[in-house]
C-alpha cells in the first residue's frame, strides 16, 4: 500500500508526463499553424473561416509555441511555484479564448477541433490545482523532515 507521500509524488509524476504530452501536441499545432493556415480555418475557427488568413494563424502560432515551451519548462522544474503559476495560466487562458470564441464570437462551434483543446486545458485545470496541493505537501513533509535530523 502507497503512502500519502508516496501517492502525491506519483500523481506529480503524472501531471509532469501530461505537461510534457501537451507541450508536444502544442507544439505540433504550432508547426501546422505556420505551415498551412487553413488549418485553423477547417479545425476550429469554422463558424467565420474567412477571419482566418497568414498573420493570425501565425499569432496563434506563437501563443501556441509559448505555451508550449512554458509547460515543458514546467514539467522539467514542477517544484518552482512562479513557472507552476504561469504554466496553470496557459490553461485558463486557452479555456478562456476556445469558451469565447465559441460562446460569445461564434467563430468556433463545438466541433472536436474545439472541443479537445476545451477538454485538455480544463483536465489540465484540475489537474494542476491537484497537483499544487500535492507538492506544497510535499514541500512541507521534505522541510519537516529537515527539522527533524
Amino acid at each position: 500500500m502507497l503512502t500519502k507521500i508516496q501517492q502525491m509524488a506519483r500523481f506529480v509524476n503524472v501531471l509532469r508526463c501530461w505537461l510534457v504530452m501537451v507541450s508536444v501536441v502544442a507544439l505540433g499545432n504550432t508547426i501546422q499553424s505556420f505551415r498551412d493556415h487553413s488549418f485553423l480555418s477547417d479545425k476550429l475557427y469554422t463558424g467565420s473561416p474567412e477571419f482566418v488568413n497568414g498573420l493570425q494563424a501565425r499569432t496563434f502560432g506563437i501563443w501556441t509555441l509559448l505555451s508550449s515551451i512554458v509547460r515543458f519548462f514546467c514539467a522539467l522544474d514542477i517544484q518552482n511555484k512562479t513557472l507552476y503559476h504561469i504554466t496553470l495560466w496557459t490553461f485558463v487562458l486557452a479555456l478562456g479564448h476556445f469558451i469565447s470564441e465559441a460562446f460569445i464570437y461564434k467563430t468556433a462551434p463545438l466541433t472536436v477541433g474545439v472541443m479537445a483543446p476545451l477538454l485538455v486545458a480544463s483536465f489540465s485545470i484540475v489537474g494542476m490545482l491537484i497537483g499544487y496541493r500535492c507538492i506544497t505537501k510535499s514541500q512541507e513533509f521534505t522541510s519537516d523532515q529537515k527539522k527533524r535530523q
